[in-house]
């Protein structure tokens, strides 16, 4: 059986989904596939979102990921919206949730550094969720 395909979605795809696809790809890629995509897209990733990632995971996401609209992406069978305090992309699945983190950009390290945190426990959650319906 294919590994279902997880698309991690916020509007600019330049932060919290983009650290949250490497994650994906870290801890669960023996689970699910990870993806992250936007509504609209920004020319670079979070510079605050690269430095924390490579300090606390030693992932160089400048490297291995860029940003992405929902339409470069293959279709999902699970959608994990961010945080969808403005306007949540419309992505449809067989099962969504929503992570209702707040964007950390222009915030301190500690914000960005509890952001990481939740967002890898989230994902752990995931991977034992998607891993019993397999």
């Amino acid at each position: 059986m294919n590994k279902p395909k997880v698309a991690f979605v916020c509007v600019h795809n330049s932060c919290r989904s983009q650290m949250a696809e490497a994650l994906g790809k870290k801890l669960a890629s023996d689970v699910f596939e990870s993806y992250s995509a936007g509504t609209q897209v920004k020319d670079h990733i979070n510079p605050d979102a690269v430095r924390m990632m490579k300090q606390l995971h030693g992932i160089d996401m400048e490297q291995t990921q860029f940003s992405k609209l929902i339409s470069d992406i293959p279709q999902p069978d699970v959608v994990i919206f961010m945080g969808c305090n403005v306007s949540c992309p419309s992505l449809t699945a067989p099962y969504t949730e929503n992570w209702g983190l707040d964007d950390p950009t222009g915030e301190s390290d500690q914000v960005f550094a509890d952001t990481i945190a939740n967002i890898e426990k989230n994902v752990w959650k995931l991977r034992e969720t998607l891993s019993k319906m397999a």
